[in-house]
């Protein structure tokens, strides 16, 4: 029977990131869960040795790793209990600085994204009239000269208040006036520190402690130096970080859904009643293990496609699929977890309800599952378009 092949460095990679998280118990995430609060001191850890940095090419002050590497690191931070989606964004909004941006501007924006000098966590993307929609979003970025002036409002906008750069997407050409929907939107770097006194950030009070908010764009200004790659075709450079977004996302994701295996195997084989283990009962048993095997097929859809992505060969369809998988697989894990621990899944000092209420996240975020079903019924299977 074949075995994977033991990798040194990845097991080294868990062991150290699991070795990080215990100092960040689940009393923690709790209490920064209570309080709305970020995470802090756990993100200036992870940054502080470097886990943010993994896909950072070494020339810029990275680690200089893989896709494989990074989905390691987020899958232990949720394995471990905690919430990777605090600082996610850091490890792969800076990618299409990488594969798109300039040379000054990898210069000017790596090395100090990578030490944690800067900190490029907010993506503005969406909007509260298009959603998903993304070629309908009217922010508008103006040429005048030497600048872009941006008007508009973007929504869901996570770490926005944690973030000194913003990855925005933004309309340079009305909509009614480009041949091809897609074409007119041009991606920057906004330095939110410097225009904050023209960006209003508007916190969203969520079901889950995700640093979340709404964004007004009142007159901000981005120097012409900052925009990436070709005026007009940022919607393509966008499309090119959704992948590796796609199995980060799963990594965390499978991540969750290990924590509740481990959580309800621990308490299944501990609770006693009618004098045995609840495990003993396959009413039990059955949840739990049909919650493992399909997160076990998730992981290996995810390193797949993480396989794919650092060999640079097109992952769509694997990324997709892996970001789909997991988040079914962990919501039924999560489901189990909660009939296992029975009233006690709903007390807080158990965590079961915190992380419940994080893992459904996955399932709409951030590409909901029912436009991954319509991705691969027309871009892998060949039917007629759906919407």
């Amino acid at each position: 029977m074949a075995h994977t092949k033991a990798n040194p460095e990845h097991d080294m990679i868990r062991k150290s990131v699991k070795s990080l998280c215990e100092r960040f118990p689940e009393e923690y995430w709790r209490e920064t869960d209570e309080t709305d609060a970020y995470p802090t001191s756990f993100v200036q850890a992870l940054t502080a040795e470097g886990w943010l940095s993994v896909l950072i090419p070494e020339e810029y002050g990275g680690a200089g790793l893989g896709m494989k590497e990074a989905c390691i690191i987020l899958e232990e931070i949720n394995r471990s209990g905690g919430n990777a989606g605090a600082c996610h964004a850091q490890m792969y909004t800076m990618g299409a600085v990488l594969r798109h941006g300039s040379e000054d501007q990898k210069q000017r924006y790596l090395p100090k994204i990578a030490s944690g000098e800067l900190r490029l966590q907010a993506f503005g993307i969406t909007e509260p009239t298009a959603g998903s929609d993304t070629t309908s979003i009217e922010t508008f970025a103006e040429k005048r000269g030497d600048r872009y002036v941006v008007h508009g409002q973007k929504i869901w906008t996570s770490r926005a208040e944690h973030s000194d750069l913003m990855l925005l997407l933004a309309r340079t050409t009305p909509k009614d006036q480009v041949k091809k929907k897609t074409d007119g939107l041009s991606l920057f770097l906004l330095d939110m520190k410097e225009q904050a006194a023209k960006i209003d950030i508007r916190p969203i009070d969520a079901m889950i402690n995700h640093a979340t908010t709404e964004v007004f764009f009142e007159g901000a200004e981005i120097p012409v130096e900052n925009l990436i790659g070709e005026e007009g075709k940022g919607f393509k450079y966008v499309l090119s970080g959704m992948n590796a977004e796609r199995i980060l996302i799963a990594s965390e994701s499978v991540g969750d859904g290990l924590y509740f295996i481990d959580k309800s195997v621990q308490y299944a084989n501990e609770r006693v009643v009618f004098n045995r283990p609840i495990g003993q009962n396959q009413g039990v048993q059955f949840p739990i293990s049909k919650a493992y095997m399909n997160i076990q097929a998730a992981k290996l859809m995810r390193d797949k496609a993480a396989e794919l992505f650092d060999e640079g060969i097109n992952c769509g369809e694997e990324a997709n699929m892996a970001k789909y998988l997991a988040s079914e697989a962990t919501w039924d894990a999560g489901n189990a977890a909660m009939d296992t621990y029975g009233g006690y899944g709903f007390a807080k000092e158990y965590n079961i309800e915190r992380k419940f209420r994080e893992a459904r996240l996955f399932k709409v975020a951030p590409i909901a599952n029912n436009l991954v079903v319509s991705f691969v019924g027309q871009h892998v299977l060949g039917l007629p378009r759906s919407y």
